[in-house]
């Protein structure tokens, strides 16, 4: 139990975020050190003057931050300044879980400092029609013009009336993909794509063709063999390290996709949401095929989790179609988010954040590489995760299973086929999810997993 003591003389309304603030402070300044046990939610009310509920909501502010973690049954501690949020989908079991399943960026106590100065330049500067006004046209103008202008300055020819802001990537992709694949027509991805592509063209009535690939993405031949079949009109690519295999499409590969793509006038769509924080990444096809691919970016990733916004920009031939789609199935992004966005657009945070976090995937790649050695996959340095191929005699769903069992979440190759042709058994680990520490003792598990005889585990009665 720490010595340290909140100063109740010095608590502001409202006196919970005001003593959540204390406690801040006193990790960051290393009064509380990490480890450190706090007070009883009672007894710490009881000498502070305070009421009980005013403690607990103080520590479940803590816990929130990233900076306490609460356990049942044994109280309250302290993990340190820089620590990450726990995730929302599991606070009910916290720290029996390392959850590398879910893909996320790595997050300090920095970006939910950014996120709240954001909020606060917003509460200054809402602009009147972001609050006001239903129509899209008062709103966005001025948003469409910043995303063309940044797309510009970042390789990705933009007109501005051809952008659609949306709440994230994946109202993205579904407008992208309503807007250039009728109903009853067919879609192309590689054989290993986005998780939510396979059953969102199955709730539009698409038909989707997985297509061979191999490491660099997918086969410009076997893509012909699928357009040759008349049923497919478009594409959907995700060259950017953002793939399930964490590769990048090299320039030479795209060429001959495009290549394809304007032998048969498909479209393509291209996933691009880590874009900048990619430092050595090639020319995007919206740049060698600007008169055919919508082309995606996203933020979330790259910045905060809570911005969740996108840019999705269509060439002339789409852009109605593809604002007409926007339109029906979300009417407009998040009018006040847009504002935030655009304004760290110009202001530089974007950058920033993006730029951060390439360095934070090269320090998780650091600590697998380490933690795997020979058994670290092939994969780009700044990707958010790895892809690991599973040796014989594993499953996924075996490996998933007991994996959970030992305490550590992955995600199963399963959710990410277009097709079972070619099936190799796989699990995706993602790198962001969860704290350094977290992430170097989830790997340990998982290699020692990997280097044993896969045998069921016996139920325990």
């Amino acid at each position: 139990m720490t010595n340290w003591m909140p100063n109740p003389t010095t608590l502001s309304r409202p006196a919970y975020l005001a003593l959540a603030e204390q406690f801040a402070r006193a990790i960051e300044s290393g009064a509380l050190p990490a480890a450190a046990r706090l007070m009883p939610h009672r007894k710490l009310a009881d000498a502070l003057g305070l009421s009980v509920q005013t403690v607990s909501r103080a520590y479940d502010e803590l816990i929130r931050r990233g900076l306490v973690t609460g356990e049942v049954g044994r109280g309250s501690f302290v993990l340190g300044p820089g620590a990450e949020a726990r995730q929302p989908y599991l606070p009910e079991r916290p720290g029996e879980v390392i959850d590398l399943s879910i893909l996320k960026p790595v997050v300090e106590v920095m970006h939910l400092d950014r996120m709240r100065a954001g909020f606060a330049w917003l509460a200054e500067n809402l602009a009147a029609p972001s609050a006001l006004s239903f129509r899209p046209n008062m709103v966005m103008p001025h948003h469409r013009a910043v995303a063309a202008d940044w797309l510009g300055r970042h390789g990705i020819p933009a007109e501005a009336n051809g952008i659609a802001l949306t709440n994230g990537a994946t109202p993205a992709i579904t407008a992208a993909i309503m807007a250039v694949v009728p109903t009853g027509s067919g879609l192309a991805s590689a054989a290993l794509t986005h998780h939510t592509i396979k059953p969102l063209c199955g709730y539009l009535g698409l038909h989707l063709e997985g297509v061979a690939m191999d490491d660099n993405g997918m086969l410009p031949a076997s893509l012909d063999e699928v357009a040759r079949k008349g049923l497919i009109r478009a594409v959907y690519l995700q060259p950017n390290v953002i793939n399930p295999l964490a590769r990048m499409t090299p320039v030479d590969r795209r060429a001959e996709l495009v290549e394809v793509a304007r032998r048969h006038d498909l479209a393509i769509i291209e996933n691009d949401i880590l874009n900048m924080m990619i430092p050595d990444r090639v020319t995007p096809f919206a740049a060698l095929a600007p008169e055919r691919t919508l082309h995606i970016c996203g933020f979330s990733k790259i910045t905060v989790p809570g911005m969740r916004m996108a840019y999705l920009h269509a060439p002339p031939r789409y852009a109605t179609a593809v604002a007409n789609r926007h339109l029906v199935a979300n009417w407009m992004a998040t009018p006040a988010m847009a504002d935030l966005l655009s304004h760290w657009v110009k202001d530089g945070t974007v950058t920033d954040l993006a730029t951060w976090q390439a360095r934070a995937m090269a320090e998780r790649h650091a600590v697998a590489a380490q933690v795997l050695g020979p058994m670290m996959p092939a994969c780009h340095g700044n990707s958010l995760h790895i892809w690991m191929r599973l040796p014989e005699g594993w499953t996924e769903e075996a490996f998933v299973e007991q994996a959970r069992l030992h305490g550590v979440g992955v995600a199963a190759g399963s959710a990410f086929r277009a097709t079972e042709k070619g099936r190799r058994e796989a699990i995706r680990v993602s790198l962001g999810s969860t704290r350094a520490d977290e992430l170097r003792r989830g790997l340990v598990v998982l290699s020692g997993m990997l280097t044993d005889v896969p045998e069921a585990l016996l139920p325990t009665i």
